[in-house]
């Protein structure tokens, strides 16, 4: 099974408001309202927190030498699910670099920026672990691209392992629908919603189909948390990681 592309979700919008072939509603702004249709659903998906958008990147993002920015960032990073050495081998010296997130203003960053580690990681003894907090700054995309503050700096490169959620990229006619949840009907209820407020008075989305929106929006965030339901063989203590 493989997902529908955007130009036949557009064709059975077009089914709903009786206009096969663009005359009154543009193919562009179609795809427009379907774009706007999926990041709402992405938006509202990322919340779950179940990982339906995940990427893992171990080619491109580094801490340099004496940088208080991580480097290669990718441009559609949206949220970091986790970061890490890229080599966690035990012949590696940075396995145990441990990166934590921390607010850029809290007293553990604060004190970290005033500080680099005085010897190289392969110096360090493998027994001590050593701490570099990071925080996300600016808007993140699409207004810009996100950057990643850490402290404290370090005096050589250490290569890293991004896991992150992506943003959502524009939708053209031949795009696959990106959103998971059997979807489809979702997407096109809101396409006719937006579609039909060029022929409202009060030019505002068709309230009717804005409600059919609304249900399968429901359906799809009910039927895609969790995504895993075996139970697991112990229970995690809630407090095990401050002891």
């Amino acid at each position: 099974m493989s997902a529908t592309p955007i130009k036949d979700l557009i064709t059975s919008a077009r089914d709903h408001l009786l206009e096969q072939q663009p005359r009154f509603w543009t193919n562009d702004e179609m795809v427009r309202y379907a774009t706007n249709g999926a990041k709402d659903l992405w938006g509202a998906l990322i919340d779950l927190g179940q990982e339906h958008f995940f990427v893992d990147d171990v080619s491109n993002v580094s801490i340099q030498p004496n940088s208080d920015v991580l480097a290669g960032i990718p441009d559609n990073l949206f949220r970091i699910i986790i970061l890490e050495p890229r080599d966690m081998s035990a012949t590696n010296p940075a396995r145990s670099v441990k990166l934590i997130p921390r607010k850029y203003n809290s007293d553990d960053f604060i004190a970290a920026r005033s500080r680099t580690l005085s010897t190289s990681l392969a110096d360090q003894s493998s027994t001590s672990l050593i701490t570099i907090f990071y925080d996300m700054v600016n808007e993140g995309p699409p207004v810009n691209k996100t950057v990643v503050k850490v402290g404290p700096q370090i005096t050589d490169t250490l290569l890293l392992r991004a896991v992150y959620v992506p943003s959502i990229a524009a939708l053209t006619p031949e795009s696959l629908n990106p959103i998971p949840g059997e979807s489809d009907n979702a997407l096109i209820a809101y396409i006719v919603a937006f579609a039909r407020a060029k022929e409202r008075e009060d030019r505002s989305p068709d309230p009717n189909w804005l409600t059919i929106y609304k249900t399968e929006k429901d359906h799809i965030m009910t039927r895609l948390t969790p995504r895993q339901v075996q139970e697991p063989e112990v229970v995690e203590d809630l407090f095990a990681q401050y002891l």
